[in-house]
């Protein structure tokens, strides 16, 4: 039995902030199935239905119109949602948006219409993302960032260089070590943004893009031990033995240290994971990570976990805009971040899943064939 929140079928989410926000894509296109498809497979679904607890001595899960559904097995793919602001900082005002749901870009869509002024706070993937569609659909963009500078908690100063100056290029006005005191409104609608400064940004739209939280509510009633996220072993399992849990709502330790991670890859990979474990086979999870995002003409590719570098390596291929940054902990080779530049992102993700380093000297000089690192040796 699969049972969700939403009115869908399971769906893509990263187009909702590129090709749908920009009318290329409607939201029956996302669908990972067709909705006959479950039944064709032997499993139920039960869409808009909210659980609202999770009974583990008798095992069973109650939803918000007291069903309760029983269980020898069950797994937690909650997801995560999006931070919002208080209504103290004038949250609750219309016109003020988050992005992470179907329903949410159909609100956002309508709106955004040429000559609006758009505010977004917040300075990574979901804001980066929305400001390149603002601009193609020819709104004016200011975006602001509290820290000292865009994408500084998941990137190096490399990558947040060069996407601080795409944006620019095409008419962002980007603001960093800017924090926002309050939203203001007239007759409950956001006409403006009020910094610490004092200063005061006119605005028509706000979108909230500064980061997410796991939905860990339901587990952590259910007494589950959470720790950013549900706490999961190699195989998917939380510290009840007939709970699994798999997504952006989890947390798991790689190299020694628990991490939580958002994206299309992870939650594949971790609900591949944990379906192969509950058929009996015995595997855990080893995937290496990786991520994207599309802003404006440029890709950007990820693979890896930058966590704990001690330096950076930049890569440039000879093509305009198209460049890597390769991150070390001292000589071990941990991430690679690709801009256009899908063949260093390529050959970066094998030599990172073969467990190869190449030297720092190596990586920097465009002269070197890497791929010479992942060919098979000669017999």
């Amino acid at each position: 039995m699969l049972v969700g929140e939403e009115p869908y079928a399971p769906y893509q989410r990263p187009p909702l902030s590129k090709d749908c926000l920009l009318g290329k894509l409607e939201p029956d296109r996302l669908l990972i199935r067709d909705p006959q498809w479950y039944a064709e497979q032997g499993v139920t679904t039960r869409f808009s239905t909210r659980i609202r607890e999770i009974r583990t001595s008798r095992r069973q899960v109650i939803s918000d119109q007291g069903d309760i559904l029983e269980y020898s097995k069950l797994v937690l793919c909650t997801g995560a949602g999006a931070r919002t602001l208080p209504e103290r900082m004038g949250g609750d005002l219309d016109g003020v948006f988050t992005l992470r749901t179907i329903a949410d870009m159909q609100r956002l869509r309508p709106v955004l219409q040429p000559g609006r002024r758009l505010l977004i706070l917040g300075g990574g993937y979901i804001g980066l993302e929305v400001a390149a569609v603002a601009r193609q659909l020819g709104l004016e963009v200011t975006l602001l960032e509290m820290a000292d500078r865009i994408l500084q908690r998941v990137a190096d100063r490399e990558t947040s260089g060069f996407f601080r100056d795409l944006h620019r290029e095409h008419g962002v006005v980007l603001r960093e070590s800017t924090r926002v005191a309050r939203l203001a409104g007239v007759d409950g609608r956001v006409r403006a943004a009020e910094l610490e400064s004092g200063e005061r940004i006119d605005a028509d739209l706000v979108l909230v893009g500064i980061g997410s939280q796991p939905n860990t509510a339901l587990a952590e009633s259910a007494g589950l031990e959470c720790d950013n996220g549900i706490a999961v072993t190699e195989t998917g399992r939380t510290s009840d033995p007939d709970i699994y849990a798999a997504g952006d709502c989890t947390s798991f330790v790689r190299n020694g240290v628990r991490v939580r991670l958002e994206s299309v890859q992870n939650a594949a990979d971790q609900g591949d994971l944990v379906a192969r474990v509950l058929g009996g086979e015995e595997t855990a999870y080893t995937a290496v990570p990786w991520f994207w995002s599309e802003q404006y003409d440029c890709r950007l590719q990820i693979v890896g976990l930058n966590h704990g570098h001690t330096h950076t390596v930049l890569r440039r291929s000879g093509k305009d805009r198209s460049q890597s940054v390769w991150y070390y902990a001292d000589d071990r080779l941990l991430a690679i971040d690709a801009m256009n530049d899908t063949r260093s992102f390529a050959l970066g993700r094998r030599i990172i899943e073969m467990g190869k380093h190449p030297s720092p000297e190596q990586v920097a000089d465009p002269e070197v064939d890497l791929k010479a690192l992942v060919r098979p040796p000669k017999r």
